[in-house]
């Protein structure tokens, strides 16, 4: 199979790198596959299978270095290391790997870039409440408000309420300067970076004022109930088990739920069950609703990280 992929928008030299080092490492990374560059044109030729991953890696670079004016080093490695993986070469339980698209607008595009990623957000549409569970860098937290924008956009849900445990680890509220919102602010900091990304920052604050976007410490989900809503429950692994029951509880008609969390990093004091880790075996068998283990093969972070969580695995093992 030959494949032609033309560079728009963009210098050849951004895609191709300095002296063409991208060019000459996907050669190495896709040793099977003929790569030829001329002017704005790239050839690609080998098995279709190799041509459709190389096309992809290809399509991502274009699309990082149309939005950034450049592809870092970093970012290069991560779109490749992703592609040869041995996971990402296959298909996540019948999804199409191509379709990867979770939310998008004239500004951002969103996509699900792992296999784990991409079961959330098939999960996410077939059932109620979807939990994520998962190590530091898989992206659980920035899928799960990607799906949330998506269903909102789409208008299958009327708003989006995201919400922590405010644990304190390693440190005191009370030794926190300002006042309540002040002090849990650092605690609800990741959920607005995420949803900065997906939103303009004008359209972010008029959604929050009117309360259609809402971003709450869990303890203020007590007696609630939400209806067209999808919520979102972050760092669930410290919510004890009657944080959890409370919480799953809230849903009210057409409402939904993605549920994230690492169970490797639990700051709950040793005499507290996290409710995460034991939702397994108490909500195994309800129809609606999905667990998704996401692993190391899902960071999308650094590529220490995955490095980072590995070593940490093997310790543990021990």
């Amino acid at each position: 199979m030959t494949e032609t992929i033309e560079i728009q928008g963009i210098e050849p030299v951004i895609l191709l790198g300095p002296h063409d080092r991208y060019l000459k490492q996907l050669k190495k990374e896709f040793p099977d596959i003929i790569i030829n560059s001329r002017g704005s044109e790239i050839t690609i030729a080998g098995t279709a299978d190799e041509v459709r991953l190389l096309g992809k890696v290809l399509s991502e670079m274009m699309l990082l270095a149309t939005r950034d004016g450049e592809i870092s080093e970093n970012d290069f490695k991560t779109i490749v290391n992703l592609a040869i993986s041995p996971v990402s070469k296959e298909k996540a339980e019948g999804i199409p790997i191509d379709d990867d698209v979770i939310v998008a607008s004239r500004d951002y595009v969103v996509r699900a870039k792992t296999n784990g990623q991409r079961r959330m957000v098939a999960e996410a549409k077939t059932n109620d409440i979807v939990f994520a569970i998962g190590p530091a860098g898989t992206g659980k937290t920035y899928t799960a408000v990607a799906v949330a924008v998506a269903a909102w956009k789409a208008k299958t849900v009327k708003r989006i309420v995201l919400a922590r445990p405010a644990v304190e680890a390693g440190e005191s509220l009370g030794f926190l300067p300002g006042d309540l919102a002040q002090k849990i602010d650092p605690y609800l900091r990741p959920l607005y970076d995420a949803l900065q990304d997906m939103l303009t920052s004008e359209k972010l604050k008029m959604l929050t004022e009117r309360r259609i976007i809402e971003i709450v410490p869990l303890a203020y989900m007590r007696g609630r109930t939400l209806n067209n809503a999808f919520i979102i429950l972050d760092e669930a692994q410290n919510a004890s088990t009657k944080q959890m029951k409370m919480c799953l509880t809230r849903l009210g008609i057409n409402s939904r739920a993605i549920i994230t969390g690492d169970v490797t990093q639990i700051d709950l004091p040793k005499e507290v069950e996290s409710g995460l880790e034991n939702s397994r075996t108490i909500l195994k068998n309800i129809k609606g609703i999905s667990f998704v283990d996401l692993d190391k093969s899902d960071v999308v972070r650094h590529k220490l990280v995955r490095d980072i969580v590995n070593a940490y695995e093997i310790h543990e093992s021990r």
